[in-house]
């Protein structure tokens, strides 16, 4: 006497004894920015005190390591969208004028452009000129946007639109890095707005006199004016620090005092 089999599982047999089919196969779901994988190099993540990525590059100044540029000092990355155009050619040259202000502040300046080396020095001269200046700091070549996909230089504008726009250009933006190769600021302008070197300069005064003093820096501050005590330190402790009569108490949570340039 045959062996009795439900009517159903002589097809849940010949269904599991199938081969499964490429679109039958479970999907794998699509990277995401940040998702870690074995085979694909994700983007950093350029949080405010990460280190600063490395990268080589060449440069008007030659072949460069970035970490060994830094060298303990403080830097400033600033990107522009290509050599020869109007609004980068004034900001290099503004750049360039302040010099001497980034130099006492113990800051070096690197410059990108997504253009390649043959051009920059050209558009140095140029530079010059206009500005009536001397580009001193080093100019980087990423033509294929190395540096730029690295530090999260891109419009999202230009990677929807890459099939048809091509290599996608190159925003501005700006890195303050501390000796320690930390990040410690970002500013990110589109490609039709100028930037303020006047900005930049006040925003490494207040990263620095914070970092020796231990204060905070209250709005449109410059160097010289008061400072803010921060929540962490007592009125108590503040008067003993910066000295009694060099504390004003506006609320408890608000208490400004002087500690120079």
């Amino acid at each position: 006497m045959a062996s009795f089999l439900p009517r159903a599982a002589p097809r849940a047999l010949r269904f599991a004894a199938r081969p499964v089919l490429r679109s039958q196969r479970p999907a794998i779901p699509l990277l995401r920015r940040g998702l870690a994988t074995p085979t694909v190099a994700e983007q950093p993540r350029l949080r405010l005190g990460s280190v600063a990525p490395n990268f080589q590059a060449k440069t008007t100044h030659g072949d460069i390591d970035f970490h060994k540029f830094i060298e303990g000092s403080w830097a400033i990355l600033f990107s522009h969208p290509a050599d020869f155009t109007p609004v980068c050619t004034t900001e290099l040259g503004a750049f360039a004028k302040l010099k001497d202000e980034f130099e006492k502040r113990g800051v070096k300046m690197i410059g990108l452009s997504a253009d390649d080396l043959t051009l920059h020095d050209q558009w140095v001269s140029d530079i010059n000129e206009v500005c009536n200046t001397s580009v001193s700091f080093p100019i980087i070549a990423d033509a294929d946007r190395k540096v730029a996909y690295l530090y999260d230089m891109i419009s999202q504008d230009d990677l929807d639109n890459i099939a048809t726009k091509g290599i996608a250009f190159t925003i501005r933006a700006v890195f303050i890095i501390d000796p320690s190769k930390k990040i410690r600021l970002t500013m990110l302008y589109p490609a039709s707005t100028g930037r303020n070197t006047s900005e930049v300069l006040r925003v490494i005064d207040s990263l620095q006199l914070g970092d020796r003093k231990g204060v905070v820096t209250p709005i449109d501050w410059t160097a010289g004016e008061d400072v803010i005590v921060p929540p962490s330190v007592s009125t108590a402790e503040a008067r003993k620090k910066f000295g009694e009569g060099n504390v004003r108490e506006v609320k408890p949570y608000l208490r400004f005092t002087n500690v120079g340039k």
